[in-house]
């Protein structure tokens, strides 16, 4: 007939597993592992693919997480840009106009200090009286 007597042959379950494991475990190549078994390349890789997870679940959850993250993270962003925005802007203020802007005045009545007050319980206290 027209095929090899490799592409007919059946393996054992054993035969199989060692080999997929060399693919998968000790990272040598399917070309490499197949040549020396003695295998077709297409049959090792129908192995390899029936042993390894469909992976498409997973990383469609994971890409799911990282979008969700990525969102979180922008959002995040926008607020503490805002906030970065608003706290500029009384210092901006106070940059364009100083002079309108007192940051210390001097009060026009000195200030005069009481001697010692014995009405707090925790003994003596100074009391500070504006004169008029």
């Amino acid at each position: 007939m027209g095929g090899s007597a490799i592409s007919s042959q059946r393996y054992p379950p054993e035969f199989k597993d060692e080999a997929v494991r060399q693919v998968l475990e000790r990272g040598y190549t399917v070309a490499e592992v197949s040549q020396r078994l003695g295998v077709s390349a297409h049959s090792l890789y129908k192995w390899v693919k029936a042993v390894k997870p469909d992976k498409s679940d997973e990383q469609a959850a994971e890409l799911v997480e990282a979008k969700s993250e990525i969102l979180r993270l922008w959002a995040q962003m926008r607020r503490i840009e805002e906030e970065r925005d608003i706290l500029k802007r009384p210092l901006g203020t106070l940059l364009e106009s100083p002079s309108k802007v007192p940051l210390h005045q001097r009060s026009p009545t000195p200030i005069q200090y009481n001697d010692s007050v014995s009405w707090a319980p925790g003994g003596s206290q100074r009391v500070l009286s504006m004169a008029a």
